[in-house]
């Protein structure tokens, strides 16, 4: 009987390492191939070359707009946005920019290097636009959008 113990005892043992023992991490998934092509690369280094970049911004939501608020998200693509000028500013890779921004045509613009929504409230009913200019960081535009929107009457503040 001592050897079927024994046995018992080194069943028992293994079983109890093999419970105890971590299990493998699982494999991590890669993206989608559809997904993996709408990805851009990491910007942790340098890129060879760079599409050029585009700016996409989204129409005001109409709850928005009928309290006065007008936010404007945008995004770019193939361009970070961040608070850097200037010439030296171009050899950066991936390529950086803000930016540029005109209400109704006025005769000046604000430069924003954010990237967050652009908000505007106070405008009076009636018909605006507002032009988006991505710039890169020496000021020259890239691409651009205007965005076409109406104001309703509205009573009150936000």
């Amino acid at each position: 009987m001592p050897a079927l113990g024994n046995a018992a005892l080194a069943a028992a043992v293994l079983l109890t390492a093999a419970c105890s023992a971590p299990s493998p991490a699982p494999p991590v998934a890669a993206p989608p191939a559809a997904a993996a092509a709408d990805w851009s690369p990491a910007p942790v280094v340098p890129l060879p070359s760079q599409p050029p970049p585009s700016l996409v911004v989204d129409a005001p939501l109409p709850e928005q707009l009928a309290m006065g608020l007008i936010v404007l998200r945008y995004r770019a693509e193939n361009l970070r946005i961040v608070p850097v000028y200037g010439p030296a500013a171009l050899d950066v890779s991936p390529r950086i920019g803000h930016v540029h921004v005109t209400v109704d045509d006025a005769a000046w613009h604000w430069a924003d290097g954010s990237g967050e929504p652009l908000i505007i409230q106070s405008l009076p009913a009636g018909p605006h636009k507002v032009w988006i200019g991505l710039a890169d960081p020496t000021h020259k535009i890239l691409d651009q959008k205007t965005v076409n929107f109406v104001v309703p009457a509205h009573t009150g503040h936000h």
